[in-house]
């Protein structure tokens, strides 16, 4: 069982991993346009940490629709629905 652990949250680690990358290679050259705090990229970060893999993927691309000119701005940190 121990030994199954570090796979099942394999997913995890690659997701939070390549939002990373973006982080720290993508991000510093492209305009801050994000309406939210934390960003688009912190939000993913840290719902994959805190959720997973589906559930954190979910929020994440939930909150890139709703990120943009027509949608919301402010304080908006990653709570699965119902909490």
């Amino acid at each position: 069982m121990i030994m199954l652990r570090p796979l099942r949250n394999a997913p995890r680690y690659l997701l939070v991993a390549l939002v990373r990358v973006y982080q720290l290679v993508v991000s510093p050259h492209v305009p801050r346009s994000c309406r939210y705090t934390p960003t688009c990229s912190e939000y993913a970060r840290q719902a994959l940490q805190k959720y997973g893999a589906i559930k954190g993927s979910v929020l994440a691309l939930h909150r890139l629709v709703r990120c943009g000119p027509w949608g919301g701005h402010g304080h908006d940190p990653p709570r699965w629905y119902g909490e």
